[in-house]
């Protein structure tokens, strides 16, 4: 006979519980890595942000410090110290909300400008800069702190000093005047070999009326103006640029508003020392004197030569100082004046009226030793105005001073590129046709230093994360 069991109660309610507490215990593990994964990402966050404040001040520092500039003549031991000033000054590179201070050693020379410091930088509600840049000779170090709801990351990198690049040199010109250009009379402008060799630059921005044609003068090139608001004035006929006249001549071969470039420091020291000849001054017998081979002329001296001159080597004119040349000149040389290229007084002054040959010092006797290769410039007389009056087969090298004036019947080659460096109006006039052969010129002339400013690019290769 089979026994029946009695059924155990409470049994479901045992399982249930169990579950409960096991779920329950999966819920509390669940929650609290939840909890965590929250608090991580949070975290994670905030460290993502703190550092993209950081880079983001970089970015910051870098757009303002682009638009930082340095004078190319400035030694570069201080290109940092020109750097502080732009930063710090009023109405500097940085807008006026952001502050820059500055750090000082014992000698109270400035180590380090720091931006942000007193108050720094604001993103938005949450995050915010400050930065370090200080000088370590061939670049520009930088440290960014960047936060964001008190999480600080710091990144550091560099940049370095590079030459801002030209639209063009003077040199691809065959006149380049710091003031406005007037031609009057029978005068053509053109190019032995191609027309682009008489392209004419012309900064005048100090005289709206920056070109003034009349008559039957001519520019077979092209023009470009820098005055925004300069104008070209054509009265005549037979007024023309680059082959057309009137209107189109305007439209088509003149740019208003012509990118800047800079023109070259004329260094006259380079040719002094070659001037090793006789010094001819105020007892000197000018009637006597046969070739002049490497002659200095000392300052006040005033001479005028009214026989015809052969001049071998250089010829170095010491300011101030009135020359004049009334009869022909043979030159196998470089006309060296040592005036200032921003003296614009005209208070010395070169003066050709007769006709004038040339030669390249390459041609000089081997007894000019060295100076036989310091080919590419035939006058160089900063702070010099210089007329020429009379004809000449051709000028082997580039023409520079302050004021530069053909007249008469003046006219021929240039071989290589008239500069004017006095904003004063340069003017020909007369018959005075020049045609420039500067094919083949691709280097600067000797004796003329470019002026190429100094600017400040980012290295991306030097960035670094400071843990």
């Amino acid at each position: 006979m089979l026994k029946k069991h009695k059924k155990q109660k409470g049994i479901a309610l045992v399982v249930a519980m169990l579950f409960v507490m096991v779920f329950s215990a999966f819920s509390v593990a669940m929650f609290s890595m939840s909890s965590g994964n929250s608090l991580v990402a949070a975290n994670l966050h905030k460290v993502n942000a703190a550092r993209s404040s950081a880079e983001s001040g970089l970015e910051v520092v870098r757009y303002y410090l682009a638009q930082a500039e340095i004078p190319g003549m400035m030694p570069q031991n201080q290109w940092f110290e020109e750097l502080q000033t732009q930063l710090l000054e009023s109405g500097g590179i940085l807008p006026s909300g952001i502050h820059a201070d500055f750090v000082t050693d014992d000698d109270g020379e400035v180590t380090m400008v720091t931006i942000g410091a007193s108050s720094p930088v604001t993103l938005d509600s949450n995050q915010s800069f400050t930065a370090e840049v200080w000088d370590s000779g061939d670049r520009i170090n930088i440290r960014v702190a960047g936060n964001a709801s008190g999480i600080e990351r710091k990144i550091q990198g560099s940049f370095i000093y590079g030459e801002k690049p030209e639209p063009y040199s003077v040199f691809d010109f065959g006149v380049a005047t710091k003031g406005p250009l007037s031609l009057s009379g029978n005068i053509l402008l053109d190019g032995v070999n191609v027309s682009v060799e008489s392209d004419v630059y012309i900064e005048s921005l100090n005289y709206n009326d920056a070109l003034s044609i009349i008559g039957n003068s001519q520019i077979a090139g092209d023009v470009k103006i820098v005055n925004e608001d300069g104008y070209v004035t054509l009265q005549g006929g037979k007024a023309g640029i680059g082959g057309e006249t009137g209107v189109d001549a305007i439209n088509n071969h003149v740019e208003i508003g012509a990118p800047q470039t800079h023109f070259p420091i004329p260094n006259t020291s380079y040719f002094e020392h070659y001037a090793t000849g006789i010094t001819i001054d105020s007892t000197t017998n000018i009637g006597s004197l046969g070739s002049l081979d490497n002659v200095r002329i000392a300052a006040g001296t005033n001479p005028t030569f009214n026989a015809n001159m052969q001049i071998n080597g250089v010829l170095f004119i010491e300011s101030p100082n009135i020359v004049n040349f009334r009869g022909s000149a043979d030159i196998t040389g470089v006309i060296v004046g040592d005036g200032d290229y921003t003296d614009n007084s005209g208070t010395n002054t070169i003066t050709f009226r007769g006709n004038v040959s040339s030669s390249s010092v390459a041609e000089l006797p081997e007894s000019f030793g060295d100076l036989r290769n310091e080919t590419g410039t035939f006058m160089m007389a900063p702070g010099f105005a210089v007329s020429m009056g009379g004809n000449f087969d051709t000028l082997n090298g580039a023409i520079a001073a302050n004021g530069v004036e053909f007249f008469g019947n003046a006219g021929g080659i240039i071989g290589g590129s008239v500069l004017n460096y006095s904003d004063e109006p340069m003017e020909l006039s007369g018959n005075s046709d020049l045609f420039f052969n500067r094919t083949g010129n691709t280097e600067i002339p000797v004796g003329f230093e470019p002026v190429l400013n100094i600017v400040i690019s980012y290295d991306p290769s030097d960035y670094e994360e400071i843990i």
